[in-house]
C-alpha cells in the first residue's frame, strides 16, 4: 500500500513539473541622492524671481499634469487628446494584442479535446455516409439477416502534454510581460502626446505675443515716420531719415507678416494631435501669460518608477529572462498523455448503452538525442538577447537621469536670464524715450532713434523666446518626471 501512494506521490511530482531556467532579477542602477541642478547651490547666483522647484513634500505630479499651468483651453484640449489622437488608439490596440497572446500562451496549460461523430450506412448498392471517414472505434455494425448496415460512431479524443519543467509556464510569464511592456509603450505614447501639446500650445501662444509684439512696434514705427515727415516740412529734418523711417517700418511690417506663417503650422500640429482635420480647426488668439509653476522634482530613486520608458525597459528583461527557460526546457524529455473514447452502435437508441462504450488510455515520452548544437545556440541567442536588454535599461535609467538634470538647468537658466532681460527692456525703454526726445527737438539725428527702437524690439523678441523656452522647458521637465505615472498602474504580472 506505501509503495503505491510513493507511486502516487512521484507521478504527481512530475506532473506539477519545475521551472527550469535562470531566476529573474531586475539590474541594479544606482541613483544619485538628489538632482545636482535642483540643490540650492545651483541657486545660489539668482536673481530674484528666478524659477525653482517645489520641495519633495510640497506636491506631488498627478495625473492630469497639465492641470498645473492653470490654463482651461489647454485643458480642454488635453481631454480631447486622451479620446482622439490616433496615436494613442494604436498603442490601446497593440496593447490589447499583446493581452490576447497572454490567453493564448495559458491554453497549454490545459488539454485538447476534439470529436469526429460519423454515420455510415452500406449495403450491396455502395456505401453513402455524411461523414467521409471514420474514427477508430466506430467500427460498423451489421445487422444480422439485414442487406444493409448502419454504424454510428461518437469518438472522443484528449491530449494533453504535462508542463514538467516550465515551458508553459515560462511562455506564458513571456506573454505577460510582454504585455506588461505593451502597456508601459501606451503609457510613454500618451505622455509623449500630451507633452508635444502643450509644448506647441505655449508656442502658439508665444506667436500670439510675438504677433501683438510687430503690431505695435509697426504702429509706433508709422507714427514715427509720420513725424520725421512733418519735421522735414518744416525744415528741421532732412528726406534721408525719411528714408530710415520709411525702412524701419517696412522691415517689421515684412517680418509682422512672416509670425502668421509660423503660428499655422503649429495651429494645424494641435489638430492632428487631437484628431481633427487642420483643415476645420482653428484656435482664438490669445497673449503667452502663463508664469511656470512651482514642478515638485522629488528625488532619482523615485524616477526608476514613475517613468513608463524604464518600466517598459525592465520588463523587457524579465521577458527576456523567462524566453531563457522556455528555451531552456528543450533540454529535457517531453511527456504526453492521450485518451481516446466515445460509443459506436447501428442504432442511436443503444449508442449510449454500456456494450456501445470503448476507450483507451496512452501515453509516451520523447526526448531529442542529437541536434548538432541547435539548443544549446538558441539559448545562447536569447542569453545575449537579455544582456542587451539589461545594457538598454540601464541606459534607459541614465538618460531618464540625464533628462531630468537638463531640463532642470534649462527652466532655471532661462527663469535667470528673464529676468535680466526685464531689466534689459527696461533700459532699452528709456533709451528710445531719450533718443526720441532729442530727436524732436533737432539735437540728434533720426538714426539715433532708429538704433533706439531696433534695440527695444530685439530685447523684447528675446524675452518672447525665453518665455516660450521656459514653458516648453517645463512641459520638458514634466514629461521626464514621467507625468505623474506609476509603475503600479502596470497590469498585474501573470504567476
Amino acid at each position: 500500500m506505501s509503495g503505491i501512494r510513493s507511486a502516487a506521490a512521484l507521478l504527481l511530482a512530475l506532473l506539477c513539473g519545475c521551472t527550469v531556467g535562470p531566476k529573474y532579477h531586475p539590474a541594479a542602477v544606482p541613483p544619485p541622492p538628489s538632482f545636482k541642478e535642483s540643490s540650492p547651490a545651483a541657486y545660489k547666483n539668482a536673481p530674484p524671481g528666478t524659477w525653482q522647484p517645489a520641495n519633495p513634500q510640497d506636491a506631488t505630479l498627478k495625473g492630469k499634469w497639465w492641470e498645473m499651468f492653470n490654463e482651461p483651453e489647454l485643458n480642454a484640449l488635453e481631454d480631447q487628446l486622451n479620446i482622439d489622437n490616433q496615436n494613442i488608439a494604436q498603442y490601446f490596440q497593440n496593447f490589447m494584442a499583446a493581452r490576447a497572446i497572454v490567453g493564448e500562451a495559458r491554453a497549454g496549460y490545459y488539454p485538447t479535446v476534439t470529436a469526429d461523430p460519423s454515420v455510415v450506412k452500406s449495403g450491396r448498392g455502395g456505401t453513402s455516409s455524411n461523414n467521409s471517414s471514420l474514427i477508430a472505434g466506430g467500427t460498423p455494425v451489421t445487422t444480422p439477416g439485414s442487406a444493409n448496415s448502419t454504424s454510428i460512431s461518437l469518438p472522443i479524443d484528449i491530449s494533453w502534454a504535462p508542463d514538467l519543467w516550465g515551458r508553459i509556464r515560462n511562455t506564458v510569464r513571456a506573454a505577460g510581460y510582454a504585455a506588461q511592456v505593451s502597456a508601459a509603450d501606451l503609457e510613454n505614447e500618451r505622455l509623449t502626446e500630451q507633452a508635444s501639446l502643450a509644448q506647441y500650445y505655449f508656442q502658439l501662444r508665444g506667436q500670439d505675443s510675438l504677433q501683438d509684439l510687430y503690431n505695435r512696434t509697426i504702429a509706433a514705427d508709422r507714427e514715427s515716420l509720420n513725424l520725421t515727415r512733418a519735421l522735414v516740412e518744416t525744415g528741421i529734418d532732412s528726406p534721408e531719415d525719411v528714408a530710415q523711417a520709411e525702412v524701419t517700418l517696412a522691415e517689421a511690417e515684412e517680418a509682422g507678416a512672416g509670425v502668421a506663417s509660423n503660428r499655422a503650422l503649429y495651429e494645424h500640429a494641435i489638430a492632428t494631435l487631437i484628431g481633427k482635420a487642420a483643415s476645420s480647426f482653428e484656435m482664438p488668439v490669445k497673449m503667452l501669460t502663463t508664469p511656470v509653476p512651482p514642478i515638485p522634482v522629488g528625488v532619482p530613486s523615485e524616477l526608476l518608477q514613475r517613468r513608463p520608458d524604464i518600466a517598459a525597459a525592465e520588463r523587457t528583461m524579465a521577458q527576456g529572462n523567462a524566453q531563457i527557460g522556455v528555451e531552456t526546457a528543450a533540454y529535457y524529455p517531453t511527456l504526453s498523455l492521450t485518451g481516446s473514447g466515445g460509443a459506436g452502435s447501428s442504432t442511436l437508441r443503444n449508442l449510449f448503452s454500456l456494450p456501445a462504450l470503448f476507450w483507451s488510455l496512452g501515453t509516451s515520452a520523447s526526448e531529442l538525442i542529437f541536434d548538432a548544437g541547435l539548443r544549446k545556440s538558441t539559448v545562447a541567442q536569447y542569453t545575449a538577447t537579455y544582456n542587451a536588454d539589461v545594457a538598454a535599461y540601464k541606459q534607459t535609467v541614465l538618460t531618464a537621469f540625464q533628462q531630468v538634470e537638463d531640463y532642470i538647468s534649462t527652466l532655471r537658466v532661462a527663469s535667470d536670464q528673464i529676468v535680466r532681460e526685464q531689466s534689459a527692456i527696461r533700459a532699452a525703454q528709456n533709451y528710445l524715450e531719450i533718443a526720441t526726445s532729442r530727436y524732436e527737438t533737432g539735437l540728434d539725428p533720426y538714426l539715433n532713434v532708429m538704433t533706439a527702437q531696433l534695440t527695444l524690439l530685439s530685447n523684447q523678441q528675446i524675452l518672447l523666446t525665453l518665455r516660450v523656452n521656459e514653458m516648453t522647458a517645463a512641459v520638458q521637465l514634466v514629461q521626464a518626471l514621467g507625468g505623474g505615472w506609476n509603475a503600479a498602474q502596470l497590469p498585474a504580472a501573470p504567476k
